[in-house]
């Protein structure tokens, strides 16, 4: 059942995160932790990953490392792109390498614990 809006998923989350990162923030509350930012990103893209992943690994023909490799690809490039996009055209938000960097450990720990993750063999059509 969820594969059948696996697609949905994965493009609904990426375009909410996308507004979210580019949207004017107003009164956002202080949780009281310095870093509270860079685990949001941390999270925000390891979760993007692991759905990418699973649309490319259920619905496609690709084996778990092309899924896992494509996953991190489109997390990487997305996230790069949205760090220029909050520099450039935005004005209330600001580029920042450490959010690069947060994001790609993010990806990078949800791709190890992907790859580490035993897996059933999924049924192709």
């Amino acid at each position: 059942m969820l594969k059948k809006y696996a697609l949905i998923i994965a493009i609904g989350y990426t375009l909410a995160l996308v507004i979210a990162s580019l949207a004017k923030v107003k009164d956002v509350p202080d949780l009281g932790i310095s870093f509270a930012d860079k685990i949001f990103h941390f999270g925000a893209y390891a979760m993007m990953t692991v759905i990418w992943f699973n649309y490319f690994f259920t619905l496609k023909m690709t084996t778990k490392a092309e899924s896992i490799i494509i996953a991190v690809i489109i997390a990487v490039i997305l996230g790069m792109i949205i760090e220029l996009l909050q520099g450039t055209i935005t004005e209330s938000r600001q580029a920042d390498f450490n959010d690069v960097i947060a994001n790609n450990i993010g990806i990078l720990i949800a791709a190890v614990i992907l790859w580490f993750l035993p897996t059933k063999d999924v049924k192709k059509y």
